[in-house]
């Protein structure tokens, strides 16, 4: 009664049959962003990651889903396991090819194993050995499940999948009705300070505009993509998406995707790309072309602080990493992971490390506590 096929392309399954199992509040897990990032050629084995999606029917009804990839790297993960794969590889084993339960390029929490509304415990479960399954089938070392949700990883770890936790910044909207109310839960000294950073970009002659949906034209994602380009060049060394993908996101996802441009005299300057979903605004990418004092804060964090307030949204995730996110209202969030190694022996080896990580993250995230600009 229950069957599990794989797909080898996310257009081998219509929108509305795979969107069915995703969350108002998930953008990226949407078939749309999956389908963009394929044919654009971003996601494709050339670039390390060949689609395995596997899809679990009941009675011919689709009941879950999963985004899963045949990685031969780990670019575009955020969750770190380059050490993982040299000492593997060290000790005479094969770390790659690996199965990567994941959104490209995204480090966003959310359903990776996705189910629809009257799905069953038992179809999620299906689903997961049917991921372990494809493993063993593969003959490979590893897989990984990351950004898992809370209570997903709770029952993924009930099938002897190994636990990892880290943190990210996020901004939670206390029913602020607006800017100034969000500041009034600030110490003084915070308050005073992000007043000052904004009062510079303004007095800086920086003006902002926001695009989604059909406001969103070529010439926008011309600017950006030069935003982005700039970025990922200093940051990471090589870019993970062209110039297309952002041309489909626009088409496929406009109404999702919130950009933020900064002008200067009529020129855009600098950029900051969202996703919207029903609660949450996620941050993914930034970028400038002129250097302005306190123009990043601005445009990534108190913008959209200011577009989740005026839209009703609960929270605005801002990405990866950042500890000076916590003097600007993000506060350090746990993150979830799990992952199943075939080596026994290399598995126990993790099961120390894990342990050790784990209580390191726990640490971590009690001092940055202590710095919250909150009163």
């Amino acid at each position: 009664m229950l069957k599990v096929e794989r797909l080898d392309k996310i257009s081998d399954i219509s929108a509305s049959d795979w969107n069915q199992c995703v969350g108002a509040d998930e953008p990226f897990g949407r078939h749309q962003f999956l389908s963009a990032l394929e044919d654009s050629q971003c996601v494709q084995p050339k670039t390390g990651w060949m689609p395995q999606h596997l899809v679990l029917y009941d009675e011919d009804k689709i009941k879950a889903c999963c985004p899963l990839y045949l990685k031969s790297h780990s670019y575009g993960e955020y969750v770190f396991d380059w050490s993982w794969a040299e000492a593997y590889e060290r000790a005479g084993g094969r770390y790659y090819p690996k199965l990567q339960c994941a959104i490209p390029f995204t480090p966003v929490t959310g359903q990776r194993l996705m189910s629809c509304p009257d799905a069953t415990a038992k179809h999620t479960e299906t689903l997961l050995k049917a991921m372990i399954e494809r493993a063993k089938e593969l003959q490979i070392s590893s897989l990984h499940i990351t950004f898992a949700q809370k209570n997903e990883w709770d029952l993924i770890q009930d099938h002897g999948l190994l636990p990892r936790t880290g943190h990210q910044y996020h901004w939670n909207n206390q029913g602020y009705v607006d800017f100034d109310a969000f500041l009034a839960h600030l110490s003084s000294r915070k308050r005073k300070s992000i007043r000052k950073e904004r009062k510079a970009v303004l007095e800086a002659g920086i003006e902002f505009q926001i695009l989604n949906g059909n406001t969103l034209e070529a010439q926008h994602w011309d600017a950006f993509y030069q935003f982005y380009m700039d970025t990922s060049g200093r940051k990471w060394g090589h870019p993970y998406l062209n110039r297309d993908f952002f041309t489909l996101l626009g088409e496929r996802l406009g109404k999702s995707t919130i950009l933020i441009l900064a002008l200067k005299d009529n020129r855009i300057v600098a950029g900051a790309l969202n996703l919207k979903g029903s609660e949450t605004l996620y941050g993914r990418y930034w970028g400038c072309l002129e250097d302005y004092k306190f123009l990043h804060f601005e445009t990534c964090y108190y913008q959209a602080i200011e577009y989740a307030i005026t839209h009703g949204l609960k929270r605005v995730e801002a990405g990866a990493q950042g500890q000076h996110k916590i003097q600007r209202g993000y506060l350090p969030v746990e993150t979830y992971s799990a992952h199943w190694v075939a080596d026994p022996g290399f598995k126990t080896a993790l099961v120390d490390f894990l342990d050790h990580d784990r209580k390191v993250n726990e640490l971590e995230m009690q001092e940055l506590s202590k710095f919250s600009p909150y009163k």
